[in-house]
């Protein structure tokens, strides 16, 4: 047989696919998490651009002219405004309401009528005295004429017994009949003035069934409606009220803080105090110390300590919450004599490398600025540089704010 020879042509042999690549599939898993990896470096990279594209936002506040150079502060504590004339008015009888002319909020002035309670019964009682005032009276009169009559006897008696015509006993009974009546009349004189004075209790009574305002002030309170029971007494089952409505007196509202015992050394009466309500944070009251009250509470450690208003101030209501902070007469040594520029809270200072900065915001972007603090003045700082009076500065923002970035002011 012929042998066949080997025809001519390109060499295929190098194009096969190993058999354990195959299988494996590695190959093709190498690529799908190479793609895998750049898809998340894509995604990564375009949050991070999102992120770098929003401002943050920021609160601010206005920087205050600060004035004269502030004294330091000794002292910070909290408590509340309360009056020094506050009164639940009750009634001094158990009756019921029939009107109550009085409502929250209303000022009142001394003696003014708040409510009206029933004095039927005290109106009867009031009749029945004069009634037997009046009777007592008439037999008064009646008595009078006896004794009038038992005289012109007496003295017929007596000249019978002059002239030995009449014995006498005849004489000691008429005289005895006279004392009698005159005794009665007497007595019956003292009755009228006793039932005087039972008709000036019962008229007392009557008048007690209008209550009337102890002195001028506000209502706070409306206590009593009408148709309830009132009592002086607490009857103990809810059913009657002891009191018609809370007056206070707005002239004499005051603070009244806790101090601990500890620092109380700090506190002296006339002593010069920044009272700053809860109500309003950016408004602060000058205020004096006026007592400290001579006695602690064992069991919070404290003195009680009174702080009058140097004026009031409608806005300033009973119960409601303050901070205060007790200055100092003086400025310490160690503090700037330079008077300083103006006022931030302390929330807007924040320390960099050991440097005091703010950030001011200028056309819509954060400005880094070094600033001198001085002393503190309740919830705010004294800024001897860096920062003019009416300069906008962060309050409250990202701890990351840079130097120029954009920001975005939030509006309350």
């Amino acid at each position: 047989m012929e042998e066949r020879k080997p025809t001519s042509g390109p060499d295929l042999s190098g194009l096969r696919i190993d058999e354990r690549s195959r299988r494996n599939g590695g190959g093709s898993r190498k690529v799908r998490l190479a793609l895998f990896a750049t898809l998340a470096l894509i995604v990564i990279a375009a949050g991070v651009l999102v992120l770098r594209g929003r401002t943050p936002e920021v609160e601010v506040v206005t920087a205050r002219p600060a004035g004269e150079a502030g004294a330091a502060t000794l002292l910070n504590a909290s408590g509340y405004v309360t009056p020094r004339r506050r009164a639940t008015v009750a009634a001094k009888i158990t009756a019921r309401v029939l009107e109550v002319l009085v409502d929250e909020g209303m000022s009142v002035t001394e003696g003014q009528v708040l409510a009206r309670l029933d004095d039927s019964d005290s109106r009867r009682r009031l009749e029945a005295a004069r009634t037997a005032r009046d009777a007592t009276a008439a037999a008064i009169v009646s008595l009078e004429v006896n004794l009038a009559n038992a005289e012109r006897e007496l003295k017929r008696q007596q000249a019978l017994v002059d002239g030995g015509f009449a014995a006498v006993q005849a004489r000691d009974i008429a005289q005895t009949t006279a004392d009698s009546l005159r005794a009665q009349i007497a007595a019956g004189r003292e009755q009228v003035k006793a039932a005087g004075a039972q008709i000036g209790v019962a008229q007392q009574d009557v008048d007690n069934c209008t209550v009337l305002a102890p002195f001028a002030g506000v209502v706070v309170s409306k206590d009593a409606q009408i148709g309830e029971m009132v009592s002086p007494i607490s009857a103990g089952g809810g059913f009657t009220r002891t009191g018609i409505a809370t007056i206070v007196d707005m002239t004499s509202l005051e603070i009244e803080v806790d101090v601990n015992e500890s620092y109380i050394a700090r506190v002296s009466a006339g002593q010069s105090v920044d009272a700053v309500l809860d109500a309003y944070p950016d408004w602060h009251i000058p205020s004096k110390v006026r007592t400290v009250i001579p006695t602690a509470d064992r069991q919070k450690a404290t003195v009680k300590v009174r702080i009058s208003f140097d004026e009031l101030d409608p806005r300033i209501l009973p119960d409601m919450g303050v901070k205060v902070a007790f200055l100092a007469e003086e400025r310490p040594s160690g503090e700037p004599a330079s008077a300083p520029r103006a006022l931030v809270p302390k929330a807007a200072v924040r320390e960099a490398g050991g440097t005091k900065i703010v950030f001011a915001v200028q056309d819509g972007r954060a400005v880094r600025r070094a600033v001198s603090v001085g002393a503190t003045r309740g919830p705010d700082l004294e800024i001897m540089a860096g920062v003019n009076p009416g300069d906008i500065v962060v309050i409250s923002g990202p701890s990351d704010l840079r130097d120029g970035q954009r920001v975005t002011v939030l509006t309350k």
